[in-house]
């Protein structure tokens, strides 16, 4: 636990995409911050692993394999939370989906279709499931993973980009809906990390710090429990005055 009152104490969190990269270490992050962590995410075995390895720490945590794309796995996911915990007080909606290195007009539909499902329906979906849990309990924090994608054109696929960019509008529609109830919403906008998605999306043999990484002022990736702690003050007390907004965690890279 960090020194004094950790930042999440007596809080429940959902994280989903919390099988690996920033979505796991979110969930070890959560937890040693205090928060009761609801771990979400397709890999079933993964999220057992981590939500068992949290507990062997001494933190609470449960493993609920899901599909963001699926309403009925998020609404089983907050069911989850509030039945276990008693409640749902923030949510990291950080399941994500990449590609990159085809240009838009070779691209398949089913590709453009994936892509959309996971990045912003997938948000869509958890928001719908995660709002009414919050309204009923007079409030509560929402971060949703964008990513440097979100606010400029990159090498990354044009359909990452579009949603993307969806889910910081998609995230600012929801904290002016919901402000007023008690409930920040908030966007991350990601710079390169180091995780399994990156691993798939950079060239065979690139070093860390390399590629994506290197166009940042800090010419590097991040590692993944940077985000988390990003996404921890957000989701925390701490952050009382910030909602709708986007905030670059992407080692100057939108400076530029």
């Amino acid at each position: 636990m960090t020194p004094g009152r950790p930042l999440l104490a007596g809080k429940v969190a959902l994280i989903t995409g919390a099988s690996s990269g920033i979505g796991a270490a979110a969930g070890r992050y959560f937890a040693d911050e205090g928060a009761a962590v609801v771990l979400v995410a397709r890999r079933a075995a993964r999220v057992e692993e981590l939500a068992e390895r949290i507990r062997k720490d001494g933190g609470r945590a449960v493993a609920v394999p899901g599909d963001v794309t699926r309403p009925a796995d998020m609404e089983r996911a907050v069911a989850a939370a509030v039945d276990r915990f008693g409640s749902l007080d923030c949510a990291f909606n950080n399941a994500g989906h990449a590609s990159a290195g085809t240009v838009l007009h070779e691209l398949p539909d089913e590709v453009f279709d994936s892509i959309l499902d996971v990045n912003l329906r997938g948000v869509w979906n958890c928001l719908r499931a995660q709002i009414p849990a919050m309204l009923e309990a007079g409030g509560g924090a929402v971060v949703n993973t964008s990513s440097v994608a979100g606010v400029r054109a990159t090498s990354a696929a044009a359909p990452y980009v579009a949603a993307k960019h969806a889910v910081i509008g998609l995230t600012r529609a929801a904290a002016a809906e919901y402000g007023e109830h008690g409930i920040r919403v908030n966007a991350l906008v990601v710079g390169g990390t180091d995780t399994e998605m990156m691993d798939a999306l950079r060239p065979a043999g690139a070093a860390v710090g390399a590629g994506f990484g290197s166009r940042g002022i800090q010419r590097r990736l991040a590692d993944p429990v940077e985000i988390a702690r990003a996404a921890a003050w957000l989701c925390s007390d701490a952050a009382s005055f910030t909602t709708g907004t986007a905030l670059a965690v992407d080692g100057g890279r939108t400076a530029k």
